[in-house]
């Protein structure tokens, strides 16, 4: 007669052979208690399975790279549209302009036979006479324009002339400032080529010029 294996605690599953745990079975520890690891690896399981959310679009390429810019750097400005006016020598070394490259002067001063010529190159009317007021680092100057037909320049012109010697040419020795009625003002910088032009007009005999009228600045 074939014997009876007694199952301890009770008539309960028989462990497969290997001691491999049937799927879906409770692991208990040596004291009777319910293991809850196998259940937490199961769980974990579940929510590695589900779907991430899709990330939202924002606008941005897949690859951008943002690079944060410092505080204290300002955004790089555009650039200029415009040159800036800068004195330009004329050829012969007898004249000097002064106004945007690849653009007509706005000021010019030429040497003729010891005389200074300054122009102002504003339309002017025919007939038409003003004071341009020059004012300099060391003195105003008030030099007597009239409308002038230049050559090579359409309608006419503000020009008037004074001495290269004359103690007010050294209005042109720096920066100055000129006003003229109509035409608005004009901020000129010194320039080592209006130095000199006047340094070599002044060494030649001035003729047919009248001395300008020349106040001291206060």
């Amino acid at each position: 007669m074939t014997s009876l294996r007694k199952a301890g605690g009770g008539g309960g599953r028989r462990r497969p052979e290997g001691g491999a745990r049937l799927p879906g079975t409770l692991v208990h520890d040596s004291t009777g208690t319910m293991n809850p690891r196998p259940i937490a690896a199961l769980l974990a399981l579940s929510a590695c399975s589900q779907k991430m959310p899709a990330p939202q679009d924002s606008g941005t390429p897949l690859n951008a790279v943002r690079v944060p810019l410092p505080e204290s750097q300002p955004l790089p400005a555009a650039p200029a549209a415009d040159g800036k006016p800068i004195w330009a020598g004329m050829p012969g070394g007898d004249s000097v302009r002064f106004g945007q490259p690849g653009t007509g002067p706005d000021l010019s001063i030429a040497c003729r036979q010891g005389v200074l010529v300054v122009t102002r190159h504003v339309p002017a009317e025919v007939g038409a006479q003003a004071l341009f007021a020059l004012q300099g680092r060391h003195r105003i100057v008030r030099l007597a324009v009239d409308a002038t037909a230049v050559p090579g320049s359409s309608g006419y012109l503000w020009q008037g002339s004074l001495p290269a010697g004359d103690p007010a040419a050294d209005v042109f020795d720096g920066p100055f400032v000129g006003t003229l009625p109509d035409a608005g003002k004009i901020s000129v910088p010194g320039s080592d080529l209006v130095r000199a032009l006047i340094r070599r007009c002044g060494a030649r005999p001035a003729t047919g010029a009248a001395p300008a009228a020349a106040q001291a600045q206060e």
